[in-house]
């Protein structure tokens, strides 16, 4: 019995979708969300060096709104993966959506630190725990036939880094030519345009989907999953995935112009890393399929540890940047596949948002110790220096931890204990 199949039993029964739903057409509208929710969060980075300079903040004051903004979608995540399991995906999208927009367009006249966090920070966390990836691959589960939710994982992640490498460059062009300001603006109006794809991830309500479900309350998954080792090594080792992706996401660009290389470096940099995700999102979940999901985290782990060691330990050049963003790209988000893999398969996909929200909560504690802790050692010491061996040491950590997680559905692993 393969993992899709084990949790068939637990999600919506694909043949009473409506039938303009087809997997391919929810696929790609998911996708679109996906990367149109996380493109230009991507690029926030961007904006650090002119709202600092125009409004004479230090990068911690920056660092930290974006600190907080990752704390509130890890803090937000649980809360909109309960109420997409229970009431359906639709309502959360929009909303999600509609708090990001407004977001975006606050921040682009936060004059003062106290508005800046509530923008970039309140409104935008909260937004992203609606919109992202994170309920666009929940929703794929329950939607999705199992023998297409693996392949749909990977393309939801991937959607999600190809977004990063369109807004990346975009966001630079769009800020030379109108200004920080209307960049922020145009974004804002943007997002908007996810309302009508949301419409294709509808999901019904818990009512409707009682017959499917495996009869748990949200209390006894969570008490089941919480005392289950290998869920809980998973949500441990994802802290590290956060605290490296968003501490490069947001100061590598102003790390490279410290460096003495233009700007547009850094751009493209970080495009280069959403671009080659794509790449890497869609061969993990291909070999989710075909070896133990636990071993590709670690290697994924371990080979973005070396990647950042040897960054730091050679000349830093336009070429070796470009390197750099091509390597880690393949190994940024495609960690997402396995894991979220991982959890269908140990728990079955009646709570995947829930308990997903959960794991990315830890996620984004590691980002907003990532992003907060390089914006106060800059300020201290003039050098990102040890943020960046933190995050070289928490990459083999995490490789570690994940190695002897089982890969079994919790119950048939007790049974087998018992």
């Amino acid at each position: 019995m393969t993992s899709e199949t084990s949790s068939a039993g637990t999600a919506l029964d694909t043949s009473k979708i409506a039938a303009w739903r087809a997997p391919v057409l929810v696929i790609g509208f998911g996708c679109l969300i996906a990367l149109m929710s996380f493109g230009p969060r991507s690029t926030l980075g961007f904006f650090l060096t002119p709202m600092s300079t125009e409004h004479h903040w230090g990068r911690d004051v920056f660092a930290f709104a974006l600190a907080l903004q990752n704390l509130l979608w890890g803090v937000g995540q649980p809360f909109a993966g309960v109420i997409a399991d229970r009431y359906g995906t639709l309502r959360v999208i929009v909303a999600g959506a509609l708090m990001y927009a407004l977001g975006f367009a606050l921040m682009a006249h936060a004059n003062n630190a106290p508005v800046l966090d509530l923008s970039a920070g309140v409104l935008m966390g909260f937004g992203l725990s609606g919109c992202s990836f994170m309920i666009v691959i929940a929703a794929f589960a329950k939607l999705l036939p199992p023998q297409w939710r693996t392949l749909a994982f990977g393309c939801g992640t991937a959607a999600s880094s190809f977004g990063q490498f369109v807004y990346s460059p975009v966001a630079i062009a769009l800020m030379d030519t109108f200004g920080w300001q209307e960049t922020l603006t145009i974004f804002a109006v943007a997002m908007l345009a996810i309302l009508p794809l949301s419409l294709a991830l509808a999901t019904p309500r818990a009512e409707a989907m009682r017959e499917e479900a495996a009869p748990q309350s949200l209390r006894q998954v969570l008490g089941e999953a919480f005392a289950h080792r290998s869920y809980v090594l998973l949500v441990l080792g994802f802290f590290t995935c956060g605290f490296q992706l968003v501490f490069i996401t947001v100061h590598l660009p102003a790390y490279l112009v410290d460096r003495g290389l233009d700007a547009t470096v850094g751009g493209w940099t970080i495009a280069a890393i959403g671009l080659c995700n794509i790449a890497g999102s869609l061969t993990a979940g291909w070999l989710g399929d075909r070896m133990p999901k636990r071993y590709l985290i670690a290697i994924i782990y371990a080979v973005r540890a070396a990647a950042i060691l040897a960054f730091i330990s050679f000349p830093i050049t336009p070429f070796s940047c470009i390197a750099f963003g091509a390597t880690m790209g393949l190994f940024w988000l495609s960690v997402v596949p396995p894991t979220n893999g991982l959890i269908a398969l140990m728990f079955g996909t009646r709570w995947m948002a829930t308990l997903g929200g959960f794991a990315w909560f830890s996620h984004q504690l590691g980002g907003f110790f990532g992003v907060w802790l390089g914006g106060i050692m800059f300020e201290r010491t003039g050098s990102y220096t040890s943020v960046w061996w933190l995050a070289i040491l928490l990459g083999f950590l995490s490789a570690l931890i994940n190695v002897p997680i089982v890969e079994k559905p919790v119950r048939e692993a007790a049974a087998v204990a018992a």
